[in-house]
């Protein structure tokens, strides 16, 4: 049997029809850039996120940046960013000649710990950005506690409607970053992304920053980019969007699963069991080093597929090295070491996922 590890093409005959019946729409109506298929996706966006402003943009790593660019974020600036994540966080701050300031993670979540991002907290620090990291929320009160009036850009780029204390993530704190990526719970058919607040003021910025800092059109206070999300992407997933809750409970039950077949298996460390966890990836981790390598080469000959998210923390990527030498961040490192994605999307068949939880426990076994 093969098991992938994402199947983007499993979708239902009746989404396929009207994903393509509203492409044809749009491709018919001329207006492709920004226009109302755009708006009404950003006003349900506005209405399921609950949250007063939404925008979509080109992809989640343009809107970190955008976020940053509003606050002015430049050289000399610090910002707080997890070390284990995916790159984009701590690029976008590069990006800007600001100094992404690294730190550890919480051991049972992975998420940013507060008591880490206390001890970093300079006059330099302008921002703090949490991941909500493999759709689980970050713990943004321990954050606020220690931020003090500091913005949180949290980065919702896995954790689409994932919710921290009932309320969805990317619309709590100063603002939000979401992404599009076809792997995500609301994955597109290509880039797309989406900035959320609810300061109108910062709304405002980020949609004169959207369009090459234009407004009126063809004056340019500030530079900005062309961080527009298309129309035929907005078209699409305001298609998907209603179904976005099955998918995060099709999700849900297959961890459910997952952890009710691996509870006898000591060596096994899993994802929290938390009731507003998206899983958009179901990372579980392992002993040590060795003992996640031979597990992934076995369920690879076995056909299962799976990745590691995420090998380097970032502040041990070269790029890094110059802003990075004193980072200390043993969890991120250990995290990045024993951590393997197993299959987790709605889609996944039961007789696929106990495929896969035979084939990780005959791995576990003893080799002679």
């Amino acid at each position: 049997m093969k098991v992938p590890l994402l199947d983007v093409t499993r979708i239902p005959a009746d989404l396929q029809a009207r994903l393509e019946a509203r492409a044809i729409e749009v491709l018919r109506s001329g207006e492709y850039i920004l226009g109302p298929a755009v708006s009404a996706f950003e006003r349900d966006c506005e209405r399921v996120l609950e949250v007063p402003h939404a925008l979509g943009v080109s992809n989640g790593s343009d809107a970190i940046l955008m976020l940053l660019m509003a606050l002015g974020i430049g050289p000399g600036d610090e910002v707080i960013v997890p070390s284990y994540t995916f790159f984009a966080t701590a690029g976008a701050v590069s990006r800007l000649g600001g100094t992404p300031v690294f730190a550890d993670s919480c051991v049972d979540t992975l998420n940013l710990d507060p008591a880490q991002v206390s001890r970093l907290i300079t006059a330099r620090t302008r921002a703090i950005i949490p991941v909500h990291l493999f759709g689980l929320a970050a713990d943004l009160a321990g954050l606020r506690s220690v931020a003090g009036e500091l913005p949180i850009l949290e980065d919702a780029a896995q954790s689409f409607l994932a919710r921290y204390g009932g309320r969805p993530v990317g619309s709590i704190e100063t603002a939000g970053a979401h992404s599009f990526f076809p792997s995500k719970n609301l994955g597109g058919f290509g880039d797309g992304g989406l900035v959320t607040t609810r300061d109108p003021a910062m709304a405002e910025r980020l949609r004169i920053l959207r369009a090459h800092g234009s407004e009126p059109k063809y004056h340019h206070a500030v530079v900005g980019g062309n961080f527009r999300l298309d129309a035929l992407q907005a078209a699409l997933l305001h298609v998907k969007l209603p179904l976005v809750e099955a998918e995060l409970a099709g999700r849900r039950q297959n961890a459910a699963r997952y952890a009710e077949a691996f509870a006898a298996l000591s060596e096994l460390r899993l994802p929290p069991a938390h009731p507003e966890h998206t899983y958009n990836q179901y990372v579980v981790r392992f002993p040590d080093r060795v003992t996640r390598d031979h597990v992934q080469r076995s369920l690879s000959q076995a056909g299962v597929g799976t990745a590691i998210y995420y090998p380097i923390p970032l502040h041990r990527q070269v790029c890094f090295a110059d802003v990075a030498a004193g980072a200390v961040c043993p969890v991120a490192d250990e995290a990045a070491a024993t951590s393997l994605a197993l299959p987790i999307f709605a889609a996944l068949r039961e007789d696929e996922q106990g495929y896969v939880v035979d084939s990780l426990r005959s791995a576990l076994r003893p080799r002679g």
